[in-house]
């Protein structure tokens, strides 16, 4: 039975956000039905009170089966809901309904790609999408999960949630739910299920996926060996800069007395580091079948590359005018809307054994508990630790099973069948070895991976070609869901540590403080440790020689600090511990271009008895500065420049500042330069299968063993890789390409061959002064000749797009539910990681997908910013409400104690025990 209500649904736009808003979204409503109506061209018809129908209720009451009291829910201003029970089945009950009010099509969208289920949505164009996540297996691994694993009170925690999703759901059709379904619901009968826990925790795979660490890498320098050498692919990847970029623990190490970490332990002799030597032989330029399979796959957290990450940083009260710690962390994430996160507040009136709960921060919607944030004790922040947690196996097979130690063993198999909207269903047969699930399966372009890949002499015979099997530790059943719930809980530092424990994947750098004033921080996860090699280069699967040992690094050896002396912690994907350590983390670390800018920024403030304001850390998250610029400028303003438009343009970078604000042309004219300097440089010297689409080149044929011969026959190569995952992608590792070669002027990578009427390039500055020249009459093309008119902000645009219809849907339809475009500011690498790729193009392709600074033991203090609102409802006032203020870099406050929380309260919804 449908929920009892005893109110009408909502309350006014003008009371909630201003009449100014309401009449925008009345118009939005407006153009929505118009689209509905015009759109499509079915003929059907909505009303505005269609568009409207799914605007949930935030005032009046709601009966909620299986409540065993009232539950209160208070939305503020910006619709930000807080929720006060007695009981923690009360409290996670509500969450579940209150996430669906707003989210519910987000939700939906999010289990069908988990579950490999999209095309029962969206029909046979999700088939292969669908295929190689049926390959992989989330779905199955997170019901075994639940099955076995996670502490039964997770399990009661996600069936409460469930359920009140589900009492949300009932009743209600599609179109009741989502304006999204209304126009699905055009081209199919589907209609949404009941919700499971299951759904809930599969969703902490696809977290994992994309922030799964060096796959990517472990592909593209398999895919250089077409066209480089060992020595060029190595100077693309140049190690860890640890003398100018510091890790994030600075002492201590494994000690050999206890066998744990310690962290003023000195490092023994007796423990050298496990890292292997050598790499196994990489695949060859097939392996872009499997690159192009992977692109295919929702990035619903953003590009996987070496440039994206997060921030957070913790600062002691020794050195912040609250006397207390200041905790900032903005995890940088796809642009998309809704926004990832969800803020909510889970709050029990009186603690109890049977009422746990009294937290605030980030959740995502579809899963109980909040990730990010703090409760009444302690403050916590996430950013990817990128641990590499996967290995590509090259596999020997036949009809019978695959090669392993000389014998035949066979495959683990099973048959799943995707369910396709308006088409027949198809029926795959996924194979898995020892290694993992056999991913090559998946394309008819990938049967073929392998054909021509280098290996040792030892190697069995490739007859028809190797297979390729993932290995992952995610695909292993785990307790990352406990953890959820333990970290919400957590006093101090040891039930914190308790909570790290069990988030084994993906793998995290975990940031901390409490109000009694202590700092700190842990590296989780489960990680690998490798028989052989080293995780940059597929491995040999027919060999035990390779693979993993059966237990992974222990918890008690992972990196972590703990009140340490400088007085404040900065994780923002740089390396975690220095090369001492004897664990192999990973050997693609972020490069620490961003973490270093804020340890500087820190170190500035406090330098000669400086304390650290709330204001300061949320500057410090807006800081725009370019750390490539200074030393790129300092050899480009010696250029001498013949041309007069062009050293117009150059002296914009006379007097510049580095920083890149969005009114600024200098910023546009040097992130121009650079992106032409990585083109000339090294973008067109690398294979098609690393290039973005519509890079076309006439070059000798590849080789497929290494550099190619230039006097051979040119042909013509176009690009091949989606524009926002193609190299080089300026990212900071390209800062220490280029940083590396940079007083090197005759070095061969500053070589360019004649290409139709450009003549060939014999140094550096000749190639600085045709990059100059390029992005002049680039930007005049896209920008107009004046460069009084230019602006960083005009090139480095930010549009929001609803991730399905807003992406796949007719024109007017994408229209109506996206919003943008907005000028940023920032870059590349920079602290405020407005991210673009160099090879593809200028716009924003991740973002701090939020941002907050937590004020520790005076927590109504705290601030916070999400990049779009509450709602996932196309025309709710809180659609993007929260986005202009994002984009200027103001946060709203965030109360947390009930009596702000009710000074803040605009709406109150209360939840009926029937």
């Amino acid at each position: 039975m449908p929920a009892n209500t005893t109110a009408p649904s909502g309350s006014s736009d003008a009371k909630k956000s201003g009449r100014k808003k309401g009449r925008r979204a009345r118009l939005f409503v407006i153009v929505l039905v118009l689209a509905l109506v015009a759109g499509v061209g079915y003929g059907a018809f909505w009303s505005v009170s269609t568009v409207r129908a799914s605007y949930p209720q935030t005032t009046g009451s709601i009966e909620l089966k299986g409540l065993t009291g009232n539950v209160d829910v208070k939305r503020d201003s910006y619709g930000i809901p807080q929720i006060y029970a007695d009981s923690d089945s009360d409290l996670f009950r509500a969450q579940g309904f209150v996430h669906a009010q707003d989210r519910f099509w987000e939700m939906d969208v999010r289990r069908h790609m988990t579950s490999g289920r999209l095309s029962e949505m969206f029909g046979s164009g999700q088939v292969e999408t669908d295929s190689f996540l049926r390959t992989l297996g989330w779905r199955k691994v997170a019901q075994e999960e639940y099955d076995t694993t996670l502490d039964e009170d997770t399990k009661k925690n996600l069936q409460a949630y469930a359920e009140g999703v589900n009492e949300y759901l009932d009743g209600k059709d599609g179109k009741d739910i989502s304006v999204e379904y209304a126009a699905l619901g055009l081209t199919n009968d589907y209609k949404p299920t009941e919700w499971t826990p299951v759904d809930s925790v599969a969703w902490l795979k696809a977290m994992a996926w994309d922030l799964r660490g060096n796959m990517q890498d472990e592909i593209d320098r398999s895919l250089m060996t077409s066209r480089l050498s060992a020595k060029q692919i190595q100077e693309l990847y140049p190690a860890y800069p640890y003398d100018k970029n510091k890790p994030i623990v600075r002492q201590g190490a494994i000690s050999p007395v206890t066998g744990k970490f310690e962290r003023d332990a000195e490092p023994s002799d007796s423990i050298g580091s496990n890292t292997p030597e050598g790499a196994a032989a990489g695949l060859n330029t097939q392996l872009s079948a499997l690159s192009e399979t992977l692109d295919e796959i929702p990035a619903l957290l953003g590009p996987n590359g070496s440039g994206i990450g997060s921030n957070s940083w913790v600062v002691s009260g020794k050195y912040t005018t609250t006397d207390k710690p200041l905790l900032a962390n903005d995890p940088h994430l796809a642009p998309q809307l809704p926004s990832l996160w969800y803020q909510m507040g889970l709050h029990c009136r009186v603690p109890s054994e049977t009422c746990r709960y009294d937290t605030a921060g980030y959740t995502f919607s579809g899963m109980p508990g909040v990730i990010i944030g703090h409760n009444a004790d302690i403050a916590w922040g996430f950013t990817n630790l990128g641990a590499d947690v996967t290995d590509l196996f090259l596999e020997k097979v036949s009809g019978e099973g695959y090669q392993y130690d000389g014998r035949t063993e066979p495959f683990v198999t099973r048959e799943e069948t995707i369910k396709v909207a308006g088409g027949r269903s198809r029926t795959i047969t996924v194979r898995e070895t020892n290694n993992g699930p056999v991913v090559s399966d998946r394309s008819g372009e990938l049967e073929k991976v392998g054909k021509k890949a280098p290996v040792t002499n030892s190697a069995p015979d490739r007859g028809d070609g190797y297979a390729v099997a993932l290995k992952w530790t995610a695909l292993e059943a785990g307790r990352s869901m406990d953890a959820v719930f333990e970290l919400n809980q957590a006093k101090d530092f040891k039930t914190f540590q308790a909570a790290a424990e069990h988030f084994e994947v993906p793998s995290q750098n975990l940031i901390y403080a409490d109000e009694k004033g202590n700092i700190g921080y842990q590296a989780p996860g489960k990680i690998p440790v490798r028989k052989t090699g080293d995780g940059t280069t597929p491995s040999p699967g027919w060999t035990s020689e390779y693979g993993w040992e059966k237990e992974p690094i222990p918890f008690d050896e992972l990196p972590y600090e703990y009140n340490p002396k400088r007085g404040y912690i900065v994780t923002a994907n740089q390396a975690v511990i220095d090369e001492k350590y004897p664990h192999l983390l990973t050997k693609d670390w972020g490069y620490g271009a961003r973490s270093q800018r804020i340890n500087d920024l820190i170190a500035s403030k406090i330098k000669d008895g400086g304390k650290i304001s709330t204001d300061d850390m949320q500057n410090m998250q807006m800081d725009n500065q370019s750390v490539i610029a200074p030393d790129l400028v300092r050899e480009l303003l010696k250029i001498n420049i013949s041309d007069k438009n062009v050293r117009e343009a150059q002296k914009l970078l006379e007097n510049w500042d580095y920083l890149q604000e969005p009114d600024s042309a200098a910023a546009a004219y040097f992130n121009s330069v650079w992106r032409n300097i990585l083109k000339l440089a090294f973008g067109n010297k690398l294979p098609k299968e690393l290039r973005a689409e519509g890079d076309c080149l006439s070059v000798p044929p590849a080789s497929g063993t290494g550099p190619v011969d230039e006097q051979d026959k040119l042909v013509r190569e176009c690009g091949q890789r989606a524009p926002d995952a193609a190299q080089p992608d300026g990212g900071d590792r390209w800062y220490e390409v280029v940083k590396s070669i940079l007083e090197d002027k005759d070095n061969e990578w500053w070589k360019a061959p004649a290409r139709g009427r450009e003549e060939a390039i014999d140094d550096r500055d000749e190639l600085f002064a045709r990059a100059m020249e390029d992005a002049r009459w680039e930007l005049t093309a896209e920008l107009g000749k004046d460069i009084t008119t230019w602006s960083w902000g005009r090139l480095h645009q930010l549009t929001l797009r609803n991730q399905t219809l807003g992406t796949e849907g007719p024109g007017l339809l994408q229209r109506a539910l996206n919003r943008g475009p907005w000028h940023l500011g920032g870059g590349e690498a920079a602290v405020n990681a407005t991210g673009w790729n160099a090879a593809g193009g200028y716009d924003v392709i991740w973002v701090p997908s939020m941002r907050m600074v937590v004020n520790v033991g005076d927590w109504d203090k705290s601030r916070w910013i999400n990049l779009t609102g509450a709602s996932g409802h196309a025309f709710s006032a809180h659609y993007t409400d929260q986005t202009d203020k994002w984009v200027e870099g103001e946060l709203l406050d965030w109360s947390f104690t009930s009596r702000a929380v009710g000074q803040s309260t605009v709406d109150t919804l209360t939840l009926k025990k029937p």
